[in-house]
Formats: structure tokens, C-alpha cells, sequence
């Protein structure tokens, strides 16, 4: 093929495989040499596997070449969050404490995505043991937003994000606390997906906060999403629906939405995309969620957060937690001494929004918020405290949620849809239709 070889989507990939028009040995050569080109400016990988990853796309290509490639991910590039275990590679958790580290069995998210063939390019960079959402690492460097120079990709699982939406691997696996799947798809102009609370493993993933803490993968496509996401939830992804899946769905819209500060790109997004469900045949209408204040909420996901990393990683380092940043010593030591009474507090806020997720759907099918109050800043600039004040609400409720970049003018902005605890598949469909939501 004379196109470019990493510019190709999953579905893409599958069709060149099938009349064999190119191989996956040489789309993960295409993918090694931009990796090799970009990077050095990027700084969104830390390390790659080009050995392995070769041996994996050769066994992909022989099964191709049989005739029996094991399905729809089968050769497709991906590259995994440097807090993701594989056997034997370093898994940093972006952290100069585990620079050494070499864990001795794989995360099961990437055995089932290695089982489904696809070909693992290496590990990502990511903000300081996951707790912050620019990505600006003290020990493996700034990450760069490729969308413009010196400004951030987001957090925590920044490097996930500009390697997809820089083509250097076309399926990245992040880790999301309060947003950081969504927030760097958000900023990098691409596609991200968490799944209900506790349905995919997060074993032989360093943590920050177990209460939390889900693993989601982005895409360029909401095919891809979809695709990649099915194979972590150990399903099949449904037939393309023959109706339009927006026609009767039933979308609510939180009115404490607009007490948290949106950028005109923001709200003008959030507002069209309220428009073009309308257009598409979707109910759109208020919904409660009582308990829900969210500068309030994300304060408490963030003590959440801080306590519950302080107890990993003092478990794991001892109290001084040495080889950590000052700055993330400091958030740690901070949750370390929380008391037990905002514990219980930010616990008991949780524990409430979760009660009430039932009531919250039971008349919808999915809840529509922006995933951002802004776009992407510049890496010298302070991060706005309100970065997740709408994206943490997934994690608090133990939902799944879907972000999708929507048309603007400048640097990318994005809304999300969350469904109920459960109600991934539905998510599947709807990530798919949002391929050809925009015309």
C-alpha cells in the first residue's frame, strides 16, 4: 500500500490484512519509525518494545496469511500506560521509586488484548503515580499535546492520549481516577472509554485510589473504542444497528451542569451536541441528581484519592516515600493525615451519589455532560482547579462513560455520555454511531 500505514483504523487494518494488501509486521515497522520520529519532541512513549513487538506482529501475520486471524483486534498496534504491568518491562508508574521495577506477571487488560492479537509497541508516559492531569513528569518528561506545541495532553493518562492522536499506535490502555482517560481525550481531540466500577479487572495495575480507579482504553474512532473495549469486557460487539440508535434515546442533562465556569467553545459544544441529539430523534430532558455539587464532589474524589494513594505507596516505600517528587510527597502526606472524619465524609459523599445512581437513570438512558470545562492550556500555565469537576462524577458513581470530541474551531473540546452501572453495551453501540453522529 502506498498510504501511510499508521493512519489506518482498526477496521481499516482488517480489511488490508484480508486481501492482503499489507501485513502487521509492516504496520508495526510504520508505527516503530514514527515512534522513532516523533517521540523525541513528544515525549509520549518511555519506553519500546520493538523485539517484542515484532515477534507479535509476525505470529499476527502468519495468522492472517492461514487465514485464521483471531478477530477484529487481530494486528492492530497498541500501546499501554506506564502504570500497566507486563511481564518483565519496566512499569514505572511514572514514578523514579519503580524506575526499576519488572513485574512478574501480566495486568489481565493487556493479556486480553494480547490474546486478541494485538501487538504491543510499548509503554506510555503518564503525570507522577497518576495523581494530576498534565502529564508535566518530573523523572520521564513533559509530554507535549501534538495539537500544539508546549501545551499539555492532559492527565494522568496524557502519553495515551498523544500517541493515538499522533498516530504512534492506534489503541493506547489508560488508568482513570477522576477523569484521566476522558480528560486527555478531551484535550488531544480523541476518543475515550471507561467501563462500569469493578467489571474489568485492575489487577496488576499500580493503584492510586481502589475506590475509584477503573482502566479504559482511547481510539481515533468510536469503532476502535468499541471494538477494543468489547474484547475487555469479554463480549462480542453487537451487529451494526440498521436504525438510528439516537432515535428514542432518552438523554438527561444535570442542571448543576452550568454552575461549574465553561469556556464559549465549551458550552457552545455541550449546546450543539443537545441540538444535534434533538435533530437525531433523542428526548432530551432535566434530570436530578440532588447530592450532586461538583467542585464540592471532586474534592471529595480528590481526598479520596490522596488518602487511599498515601496508604499504597507508604505500604510500598515506607512513610518518607522516597523516590517521589516533592510535590506528590506532599499531596500524599496531606491525605496521610487526613482525619477520620472528612474520611468518612468524602466516603459517605461517594457512598450517596452511588444510592441515588439508580433513581438518577431510571427515566434515561444516558446522562450528557461537556468532559471539560475548557481546552488544553499551556504547560507553563496552573492547572484550573475545575479541570474534573464533571468528569470525576462517573468514577463516584461506578459508572461507565464515553467521551467524543465535537466540532470547534482551535484546539479540541468534548463531551460525554454516561449510562448506568452496567449499561456498557450500550455505550458500545452509541460509540460506534458517533463515527457519523457529526455528518
Amino acid at each position: 500500500m502506498n498510504q501511510d500505514l499508521t493512519l489506518l483504523n482498526l477496521a481499516a487494518l482488517q480489511q488490508a490484512y484480508a486481501q492482503g494488501l499489507t501485513n502487521p509486521v509492516a504496520v508495526t515497522r510504520a508505527h516503530l519509525a514514527r515512534i522513532a520520529q516523533r517521540n523525541p519532541a513528544l515525549q509520549a512513549f518511555v519506553h519500546v518494545c520493538e523485539n517484542l513487538a515484532l515477534q507479535q506482529a509476525q505470529a499476527s501475520a502468519e495468522r492472517w496469511a492461514s487465514g485464521q486471524p483471531l478477530g477484529p483486534l487481530d494486528g492492530g498496534v497498541m500501546a499501554l500506560k506506564d502504570n500497566i504491568n507486563v511481564l518483565c518491562m519496566p512499569c514505572t508508574a511514572g514514578t523514579a521509586a519503580y524506575e526499576q521495577r519488572m513485574p512478574a506477571h501480566d495486568a489481565p487488560v493487556y493479556q486480553r488484548l494480547r490474546d486478541a492479537g494485538m501487538v504491543l509497541l510499548g509503554k506510555l508516559n503518564m503525570h507522577e503515580a497518576a495523581l494530576g492531569a498534565t502529564t508535566d513528569n518530573p523523572v520521564y518528561g513533559r509530554c507535549i499535546n501534538p495539537l500544539r506545541e508546549g501545551f499539555t495532553p492532559g492527565g494522568s493518562s496524557g502519553g495515551s492520549a498523544a500517541a493515538v492522536a499522533d498516530h504512534l499506535c492506534t489503541i493506547a490502555m489508560g488508568t482513570d481516577t477522576m477523569g484521566s482517560v476522558r480528560i486527555p481525550a478531551a484535550y488531544c481531540g480523541v476518543m475515550g472509554m471507561i467501563p462500569t466500577r469493578k467489571r474489568i479487572p485492575t489487577d496488576g495495575i499500580v493503584p492510586l485510589s481502589p475506590t475509584l480507579d477503573v482502566a479504559g482504553p482511547l481510539a481515533r474512532s468510536g469503532h476502535d473504542l468499541a471494538q477494543t473495549m468489547a474484547c475487555l469486557l469479554g463480549i462480542s460487539l453487537p451487529p451494526a444497528a440498521q436504525e438510528s440508535v439516537w432515535r428514542g434515546l432518552r438523554v438527561g442533562i444535570l442542571p448543576q451542569t452550568a454552575e461549574v465556569e465553561m469556556t464559549p467553545a465549551v458550552h457552545q459544544a455541550w449546546q450543539a451536541t443537545q441540538q444535534r441529539l434533538q435533530a437525531q430523534g433523542a428526548q432530551v430532558q432535566t434530570v436530578l441528581l440532588p447530592d450532586w455539587s461538583p467542585a464540592r464532589n471532586r474534592l471529595h474524589a480528590l481526598l479520596m484519592s490522596e488518602w487511599e494513594g498515601a496508604d499504597y505507596w507508604q505500604n510500598a516505600l515506607g512513610s518518607e516515600l522516597p523516590g517521589l517528587s516533592a510535590g506528590l510527597q506532599k499531596m500524599l502526606h496531606y491525605g496521610a493525615r487526613l482525619s477520620a472524619e472528612k474520611r468518612q465524609a468524602s466516603q459517605a459523599a461517594i457512598d450517596g451519589l452511588r444510592a441515588q445512581a439508580g433513581a438518577l437513570f431510571a427515566g434515561i438512558d444516558v446522562l450528557l455532560l461537556p468532559t471539560t470545562p475548557h481546552t488544553s492550556f499551556a504547560h507553563t500555565e496552573a492547572a484550573p482547579a475545575s479541570q474534573a469537576d464533571w468528569a470525576c462524577l462517573a468514577n463516584m458513581l461506578g459508572a461507565p462513560a464515553l467521551s467524543f470530541p465535537c466540532p470547534t474551531e482551535g484546539l479540541p473540546v468534548s463531551c460525554q455520555l454516561l449510562a448506568a452501572p452496567g449499561q456498557d453495551e450500550r455505550l458500545l453501540s452509541l460509540a460506534c454511531a458517533l463515527d457519523t453522529f457529526w455528518g
